[in-house]
């Protein structure tokens, strides 16, 4: 009995000792850091692997180092030009320094998450719709930026900041229906402008050539014949280009009398066109 009760005596301090070491120990994972504190004292970190604190005098903090993602809720925006919009984000932001994670604010997930929202709405506030829609790069890079400066005390780095949804009211996306409607037109209507100018230069360059030599007209009449004959049965009564030529060139001869007092007759009235045709 007396060597059963002296063991139990000894086993007893070992427990103790081994349940005091084991309640010290922490294993830190590769993408955490601790922050430890003594007796309420920030004493420094703990980075990852085995780490064993003192019981009951150290406590430790973990904090995740990796990338966070998270969503923005709808916040209803007025742009610049009065234009009402709910518009919905992303943040992306990892702790770069723990301690001052743990620090410098009581918790810096909802911190940022609250920061992101009044950072979203103030800079949206200042951008009209047109620059939202279309630039949306330079205003993600505009928000990234305002939200790193807040969260760099609190040693966060805002990597990235996404506007992922814009909603319209239906009223304003039926003008920039009509407006992207108008803007075709105004396109369609400067493309045939510039057709027809195209082709009248080619048309007055033809001309040019044709003037030249006069064979050349021959071959194009010809060639119009031979196209309105393929497109049915028609009659085509063939007037040589020479007679048509001649007509053309000749003109009224105005005969020049002598004036009254000169001796001379008066001006002969002018004849009737000899290309002319009666009925």
């Amino acid at each position: 009995m007396i060597n059963i009760t002296g063991l139990i005596g000894t086993l007893i301090p070992v427990a103790i000792v081994l349940l005091l070491f084991l309640s010290g120990v922490r294993i830190v994972n590769e993408y955490q850091n601790g922050v430890v504190f003594r007796l309420g004292r920030f004493v420094g970190l703990k980075r990852a692997g085995f780490r064993w604190l003192i019981p009951f005098v150290e406590r430790m903090v973990i904090i995740d180092l990796r990338t966070v993602a998270r969503d923005v809720p709808p916040q209803d925006v007025i742009t610049r030009d009065n234009v009402s919009v709910k518009v919905s984000a992303v943040v992306y932001f990892r702790v770069i320094h723990a301690d001052k994670a743990v620090l410098q604010v009581e918790d810096f997930l909802y911190a940022t998450s609250q920061l992101a929202q009044t950072t979203l709405r103030a800079i949206l506030g200042q951008v009209e719709l047109d620059q939202l829609l279309s630039e949306r790069d330079r205003v993600n890079r505009d928000i990234q930026r305002v939200l790193d400066a807040h969260t760099d005390p609190w040693g966060i780095k805002v990597s990235n900041v996404e506007v992922k949804h814009i909603d319209l009211p239906v009223e304003m996306q039926r003008a920039i229906a009509r407006q992207a409607e108008a803007e075709r037109e105004r396109r369609a209507k400067i493309i045939a402008a510039e057709g027809e100018h195209q082709a009248a230069e080619k048309l007055a360059m033809a001309a040019d050539v044709i003037s030249r030599n006069p064979a050349t007209l021959q071959l194009r009449y010809l060639q119009t014949l031979v196209e309105i004959t393929t497109g049915g049965n028609h009659t085509i009564l063939p007037i040589p280009l020479d007679l048509l030529h001649m007509v053309g060139l000749h003109r009224p001869v105005t005969g020049m009398a002598g004036r009254p007092g000169d001796g001379q007759g008066a001006e002969e009235e002018e004849g009737p066109s000899l290309g002319g045709m009666s009925s």
